[in-house]
């Protein structure tokens, strides 16, 4: 029995030898078919043919503009801007100046302004941030900003003529010394110069001030307010008003304005910048020349068609100057008193 069931495992093992050598070589074929099919699978995924020729495109590279003749120190204030609502095409290497004109109300700035935009290579846009929505955070100022010095805020200052200095006119309770350190920042990443305009007599200052604000409410010229003119008999038929001062807080509204210029003057001693008088600009020719020169534009004589409003002497233009008069004496604003912004 035991012979029995060896010769039986004995016919088994003989059959699957001869079984095996079939077997190891289907299972050989089977891999071998398997990695095949696998490396065309990966090198199809890493190299595929288009079906459809496919456009290569180039994108086109800008010429670089010169900068030869600019001195080094100089090149921050220098930009090309590249508006992304129109070409400027030939004016595209024309160098630009940001400038900003840092004021107080009722201390010339709209006059020279003006000035400013009778040149045909500079254009400043107004006092943008008289709307309290461009100022309402340092966000909205910055996007202001950027769209002011990229040459896309639309304004009545547009030139056909290649610009060379675009600015704005900016007073100084509009948010600038609320958000100065961001402002100066901004000013001296983006190479921004700044032009101070300030009054002399703060006095006079005083007395146009109360007298615009008269006019908002009387609207003396055919029912309009106009805090500039551009006729004799417009700029005689405002300056008919002579406002009565507080006697009690002049000598305290006049050092609150002077302390407002000296504290703007320290918040943006950083940047490059100079400071003009309206005074200046009516006793010295040579005034707007200089403003010129430091915008780098070519000097040349600018016009304004605005007539000034307030030309008399003081004593006047004051309802009650003799109380004025009593007050100021004396005081560190004495010379207020003699001293004139118009020629005699």
């Amino acid at each position: 029995m035991r012979n029995i069931i060896m010769d039986k495992e004995i016919v088994f093992s003989s059959r699957a030898s001869k079984k095996s050598p079939y077997v190891f070589w289907l299972v050989l074929l089977f891999f071998i078919m398997a990695f095949g099919v696998y490396i065309c699978g990966v090198s199809l995924t890493q190299v595929t043919v288009p079906s459809k020729p496919t456009k290569i495109s180039f994108m086109r590279v800008e010429r670089t503009c010169s900068i030869n003749g600019i001195p080094p120190e100089e090149l921050v204030y220098v930009h090309f801007p590249q508006p992304k609502t129109y070409s400027r095409e030939e004016c595209k290497c024309t160098p630009v100046r940001f400038f900003v004109i840092l004021s107080m109300q009722r201390s010339g700035s709209g006059w020279f302004e003006t000035l400013l935009n009778s040149h045909p290579n500079i254009s400043s846009n107004g006092e943008v941030f008289s709307l309290k929505q461009r100022r309402q955070s340092m966000e909205t100022i910055q996007r202001t900003l950027d769209t002011i010095y990229n040459l896309e805020w639309i304004s009545s200052a547009a030139k056909n003529d290649c610009i060379a200095a675009v600015g704005f006119k900016w007073m100084l309770n509009q948010a600038v010394m609320v958000y100065h350190r961001q402002i100066a920042n901004y000013f001296n990443q983006k190479g921004v110069s700044v032009i101070f305009l300030f009054r002399r007599n703060l006095l006079r200052r005083l007395v146009s001030l109360l007298a615009n604000a008269y006019d908002k409410d009387a609207k003396l010229i055919n029912g309009t307010h106009m805090s500039h003119v551009h006729t004799r008999e417009e700029a005689d038929l405002l300056a008919q008003f002579k406002p009565t001062l507080n006697v009690s807080s002049l000598i305290v509204d006049l050092s609150t304005a002077e302390h407002t210029m000296t504290e703007s003057l320290e918040f943006f001693k950083s940047n490059r910048r100079m400071i003009l008088y309206y005074e200046d600009i009516i006793n010295n020719p040579k005034a707007l020349s200089d403003v010129l020169e430091f915008l780098r534009v070519p000097v040349r004589k600018l016009k304004s068609r605005q007539v000034k409003i307030h030309i008399k002497p003081l004593h006047e233009q004051v309802n009650n100057w003799y109380n004025v008069y009593s007050t100021v004496q004396g005081s560190q604003y004495d010379h207020f008193l003699h001293s004139s912004d118009y020629i005699s």
